[in-house]
């Protein structure tokens, strides 16, 4: 690429070097109004992968004072440098990311305090200048987070300079306490006495003095409901309107950005084939219910994950789903609560899967202990960015899959959970095998025989095979995870087409010649030849609908399309069928 030409700054959260080292920059400064226009002390949570860190990076470095002098330098080509603040570069900054405090139970308070050590010795050389050398001296003796924060407000206090605090992933190590050792040790840094709760109390004493800013961000506010009693000061704007488009990529952010590069190199696609290839992917995310008529917004860090692709290879990734961005499978599978027994949330994670949305209240808060309870499940999932606000139903919000890298996870926890609860073992290595066969040779019995086989020799997953539902959602599951095809529930066209559409990826495997319309059926363990037969006749009408429709025949390319039927009577596969 020419250097004259901005480079792609994915995984980059160093704002600095985005701005003066020639990368490109969504402006979002204009948001810095807003925030130092609201509360004092602003709590923001957003999905991982975001853009939380660059924004808050951002933060300090325009309201530090140290960096006066490079306003212009990193500013003056943005927003904000033509609109500044009155409190631009007037505070000491310190940044707390707690992302890098390791989560060993057993060495957890003292790799949290050996952290703030570092950070605060820092800090306070940094700003020796204008606390004085004694400011350094006073933290040599001191080795706990509460001692040294303490001890920096009351130095910053002497000298007359005002603090702005910037609290990172500040539940990430809580959260993982609570997923690998449970309540009772996440209670114990987080209540009473703990740690963590007398850190956090240290700031709100110091917030009616000297420290006269917070940003406080993370993924979910579950410990931040925990620590309250300690720490009541911090206002949620999760959920404002004013603040959706805060973090990630409006399409017109990513429209402008894929014109640019195409205003500077001769590029294979169009915009607009671009966005329709991102848009399935990345977009789609809502999270304010009086946002539902703005425009949706893009994963951002998936969007950099592709152009940074495109623009080397000039090309469509293999893997539109970049891993880093991956949810961890532990954190949610321990929620899922998957046990010899087919949970409650596991339910929530299959209804979600079966039907594309669910319905409930997003909590701004909850304890640690209710994160099980199915309302508060949904919840985390929104916050995670598994699910995202779709539309409204009374007082309650109707929550979907907000795209496609999201369904393939869910696909993932669902196989997880038949895994798990079952012992059930499929080998994905072979149903991919199997799968070139109906990609590219229509040999598609061996596939869904192989999945029928190993149902009927798992009696321990038939009690979880009751209904049309959850075969459909078993099948989906799996066929969700395949290398050659897009699986498309019904629900994802909104238009009635077949139970599953298999799509195929035609931008990584331009050869493929054959895409699928599957209608499944089922019928009750005691159900007759006849009903049989009635329901083999209803799947050929609705699969000659289907194979008909603009929809399906945009999506299948130049594939051969192939209509099949599958019926299972009870969880046995007893007829399958092409019509």
């Amino acid at each position: 690429m020419d250097a004259a030409i901005k480079k792609i700054p994915y995984g980059m959260t160093d704002f600095e070097s985005i701005i003066c080292d020639n990368y490109y920059y969504v402006d979002k400064t204009r948001y810095i109004a807003l925030v130092e226009n609201t509360s004092r002390f602003f709590f923001f949570v957003r999905p991982r992968r975001f853009g939380k860190s660059l924004f808050l990076n951002m933060l300090s470095l325009y309201y530090d004072i140290n960096k006066k002098d490079k306003f212009e330098n990193i500013f003056g080509g943005l927003y904000i440098g033509k609109h500044p603040t009155p409190n631009r570069n007037k505070y000491l900054v310190l940044t707390l990311n707690f992302s890098s405090v390791a989560a060993n139970m057993e060495r957890l308070e003292e790799t949290f305090n050996t952290y703030c050590k570092i950070v605060m010795d820092g800090f306070a050389e940094r700003n020796a200048h204008l606390l004085g050398k004694e400011a350094v001296e006073k933290l040599r003796g001191l080795n706990t987070g509460t001692a040294l924060l303490g001890s920096l407000c009351q130095s910053a206090q002497n000298k007359g300079y005002k603090i702005y605090l910037i609290l990172d992933e500040y539940d990430n190590f809580a959260n993982n306490i609570l997923v690998d050792y449970g309540n009772e040790r996440y209670h114990s840094i987080t209540h009473g006495n703990g740690f963590f709760r007398g850190f956090l109390k240290i700031v709100k004493d110091y917030s009616n003095s000297v420290i006269e800013r917070i940003f406080l961000t993370g993924v979910s506010p579950v410990t931040m409901d925990d620590l309250t009693s300690g720490f009541n000061i911090a206002a949620n704007y999760s959920s404002s309107p004013a603040f959706n488009n805060m973090l990630g990529f409006n399409e017109q952010e990513v429209r402008n950005l894929i014109d640019y590069y195409k205003s500077h190199l001769d590029l294979p696609h169009t915009t607009d084939e671009l966005i329709s290839i991102m848009k399935p992917w990345y977009d789609n995310y809502c999270f304010a219910t009086k946002a539902l008529k703005e425009p949706s917004m893009y994963n951002s860090d998936m969007v950099l994950y592709f152009m940074n692709h495109y623009m080397l290879n000039k090309d469509i990734p293999n893997n539109m789903l970049d891993a880093n961005i991956r949810t961890d499978y532990n954190k949610l599978r321990h929620l899922i609560h998957v046990d010899k027994t087919f949970g409650e949330n596991a339910s929530v994670v299959q209804e979600i899967v079966e039907k594309g949305t669910t319905t409930g209240i997003i909590a701004d808060s909850f304890p640690a202990e209710d994160i099980i309870k199915a309302e508060n499940f949904k919840s985390l999932l929104y916050y995670y960015g598994m699910l995202t606000i779709h539309g409204t139903r009374g007082p309650m919000n109707i929550l979907s899959i907000p795209n496609q890298t999201v369904r393939e996870q869910l696909y993932g926890y669902m196989v997880d959970i038949y895994q798990q609860a079952t012992n059930l073992s499929l080998d994905l290595d072979k149903l991919n095998f199997l799968m070139y066969d109906m990609a590219y040779e229509g040999n598609w019995k061996p596939y869904f025989k192989h999945i029928a086989e190993r149902l009927d020799n798992q009696s321990s997953i038939r009690e979880f095979i009751e209904g049309e539902a959850h075969v459909k959602a078993f099948i989906l599951a799996y066929l969700g995870l395949n290398s050659y095809y897009i699986a498309r529930p019904e629900y994802e066209s909104n238009k009635g087409y077949a139970d599953i559409f298999l799509q195929p990826r035609l931008l990584q495997l331009p050869d493929m010649a054959y895409s699928y319309c599957i209608e499944v059926k089922y019928a009750k363990r005691d159900a007759t030849d006849m009903e049989i037969e009635k329901l083999t006749v209803d799947a050929k009408t609705q699969l000659k609908q289907y194979a008909a429709s603009e929809w399906i025949l945009q999506d299948k390319g130049t594939t051969e399309l192939k209509s099949i039927v599958l019926v299972f009577k009870g969880w046995k596969l007893v007829l399958h069928k092409e019509l």
